[in-house]
């Protein structure tokens, strides 16, 4: 799984002309789904960025987690984050998970951080989405399971 992640005031996806999901303070994540994933990256992927310390302490200190703050997340998935651009001008996207599996491990790495307490929304998988979002910093990090 690879994930881009931001740290926001807030953020919303609108599908169709609809707000379908809107936060506070919290992460914006992109979420992407490769074909060799599976539920470990899952797993990994969620507990890493419910604790993954990038909002500021009262010493101005990235020392907090969203969980710490009781922050909100707005999780969309992403394909394109597995878009391979060396050759040639148009992406290939062959390391992409096939829909079935990449919304199935998509929706299950969003229940694993509804477990945690946290607050998650989301966009519509599949669907072309409007996305808008505050940075807060601006901080934006990449995280990859495969990196580990």
């Amino acid at each position: 799984m690879k994930v881009v992640v931001q740290r926001v005031s807030e953020a919303s996806v609108t599908v169709g002309g609809e707000v379908i999901g809107r936060i506070g303070q919290g992460l914006m994540l992109l979420v992407g789904v490769g074909h060799e994933d599976g539920e470990q990256d899952v797993v990994w992927m969620a507990d890493k960025l419910a604790g993954l310390r990038i909002f500021e302490d009262e010493n101005e200190k990235m020392n907090l987690s969203v969980e710490d703050v009781k922050g909100e997340i707005l999780s969309v998935s992403q394909f394109t984050l597995y878009g391979d651009c060396r050759n040639g001008k148009r992406p290939n996207f062959m390391a992409a998970a096939r829909p079935e599996l990449a919304e199935t491990l998509y929706e299950q790495f969003n229940a694993r951080l509804r477990a945690k307490g946290l607050t998650v929304e989301t966009g519509k998988f599949g669907a072309m989405m409007d996305v808008a979002l505050v940075n807060d910093g601006p901080v934006t990090l990449i995280v990859d399971s495969k990196l580990r």
